[in-house]
């Protein structure tokens, strides 16, 4: 017994370095696909294709049943908010920054989270370990952007920055959202459903804003494109899946760490993109941000089940 258990979290542990290194990975993936081919287009394809596959994966390993209509209305607002408007138009962003710049964006995801849930829920006040790493996190950010300064003479540049900080900020509503509409739901099957509407969301978005005169389908498109449905949205969910019920959150979220230094690392080995020690102290900086926050609300939290047992 005590083998089986072992070999279970060894797995565990596999599953949480693939999700660690992979989620790392797609904002490079993303970028060489938005960057030849129209990138709301590129998203819906990737969302419509991996959301039925991963279904059909789930049916043959634990068959599941119809879930009812509203449970795929809230897995529809869930796929707008997380897929669409956060993964979506943080692929369009890609087309003008770059995919460590996007990655360390994204990174600072619970923050908006904290600050949100202070929004819908005054009465709960993040507390000063939270706050403290807000500011700690932006003065990573305000590093960071230091080093891109005379980037933003550039309009393009610019509007990237600002849909990435507005996909991002979607994608943490998103989060609360799935957070505050508890169902008894499988996981795989949200995602299933949440990617499977993304797309659709992001068929209407494409014909709105996507350009399609320029539309190239190179062997870098077909790769990325095949990356980011079988390893990025299929693998990766599955992983992610597996390891929140074998592992502590606290260590799961170890992920949302190393997604922006294997992105930023990847970007300056593939394609050239800025790093140099003030980038990458920056990263450090905001990052020990992040965790400071995440820190806080673990320890209020457990000090708040305590005295509510009591």
């Amino acid at each position: 017994m005590q083998s089986m258990n072992n070999k279970s979290n060894m797995l565990a542990y596999f599953a949480l370095g693939a999700v660690c290194i992979i989620w790392g990975t797609t904002y490079l993936a993303l970028r060489v696909g938005v960057t030849q081919f129209p990138p709301f287009l590129f998203s819906a394809i990737r969302f419509l294709i991996a959301a039925p596959i991963l279904l059909a994966m789930l049916h043959f390993f634990r068959p599941v049943s119809m879930p009812s209509w509203k449970v795929i209305r809230e897995q529809a607002v869930s796929g707008l908010l997380l897929c669409a408007l956060g993964v979506g138009v943080v692929g369009w962003s890609e087309m003008y920054v770059s995919s460590g710049l996007a990655a360390i964006i994204c990174s600072v995801m619970p923050i908006w989270v904290m600050l949100i849930n202070f929004a819908v829920a005054a009465d709960d006040q993040p507390g000063l370990p939270a706050v403290l790493g807000l500011f700690i996190g932006l003065a990573g950010i305000v590093i960071i952007f230091g080093e891109h300064v005379s980037d933003f003479s550039d309009p393009n540049y610019t509007l990237g920055i600002v849909t990435t900080f507005a996909g991002n900020i979607c994608w943490a509503f998103g989060t609360v959202w799935v957070k505050k509409k508890t169902t008894s739901t499988d996981p795989i099957l949200a995602a299933c459903l949440q990617m499977f509407f993304g797309g659709l969301f992001l068929l209407p978005m494409s014909l709105l804003f996507d350009n399609f005169t320029t539309v190239t389908i190179s062997e870098e498109v077909i790769f990325s494109l095949f990356y980011l449905i079988i390893f990025g949205s299929v693998a990766a969910y599955a992983c992610y899946s597996y390891t929140i019920t074998k592992l502590p959150m606290t260590l799961v979220s170890l992920y949302a760490y190393i997604n922006p230094i294997v992105a930023v690392v990847l970007g300056a080995l593939v394609l050239n993109e800025r790093l140099n020690l003030r980038i990458g102290i920056g990263i450090l900086i905001t990052l020990a941000g992040i965790y400071v926050v995440n820190r806080g609300y673990q320890i209020r939290t457990f000090f708040r089940t305590q005295f509510s047992k009591d």
